[in-house]
């Protein structure tokens, strides 16, 4: 009698519990654009040291729960990244939205994926993110040479498997039930 009284309790305390849906629309938009605010916070320096945080959840996001983000999500969430990046204006909207659309066709070609194929993608667009945001701002009128990057690719490519698991630790959050009022 005891243990039906126990599962009866477990199964009655979970019943009418559901992910609040505000939260659990907007929380990847919030952590996206913290994180895009989140390195100036941090270090001030004259050369790109600190990984761009925004970017980096934005391919978490799109990589841990494909089609949470739409695909045009890249055009304003790179906006908001371009307001505090220091880039070129333009520069995060037009890679972001770029990216978004690789990580669509991804996901469409490899609808199995494992780590190390969602690494190596991950790495290609970091790579890829950093040079092509140097190109333009080389283009826009700066005059940094390569080798300046190198320690912000090194970063973000060690940091990526830990913003991973701090976008998996979030997407927990986003999903945690909360009581629904009758």
């Amino acid at each position: 009698m005891n243990l039906f009284r126990a599962g009866h309790s477990q199964t009655r305390r979970s019943i009418n519990r559901a992910p609040w849906p505000p939260l659990a629309r907007a929380f990847p938009w919030l952590t996206i654009m913290l994180a895009s605010i989140a390195p100036s916070w941090l270090l001030v320096a004259s050369a790109p040291v600190m990984p761009p945080l925004g970017y980096l959840v934005f391919l978490s996001w799109h990589q841990l729960r494909p089609g949470l983000l739409p695909i045009w999500a890249g055009l304003p969430l790179g906006l908001f990244d371009d307001l505090f990046s220091g880039q070129p204006f333009g520069c995060a909207v037009l890679l972001w939205s770029a990216s978004s659309i690789v990580l669509d066709l991804v996901e469409t070609r490899l609808p199995w994926r494992n780590f190390v194929i969602e690494w190596l993608v991950a790495n290609g667009l970091i790579l890829t993110y950093i040079v092509l945001c140097l190109g333009l701002a080389n283009v826009g009128g700066a005059d940094a040479p390569l080798r300046v990057i190198v320690p912000q690719i090194v970063i973000s490519v060690l940091a990526y498997p830990l913003v991973d698991r701090f976008v998996a630790i979030a997407d927990r959050f986003r999903l945690k039930p909360f009581l629904v009022a009758r």
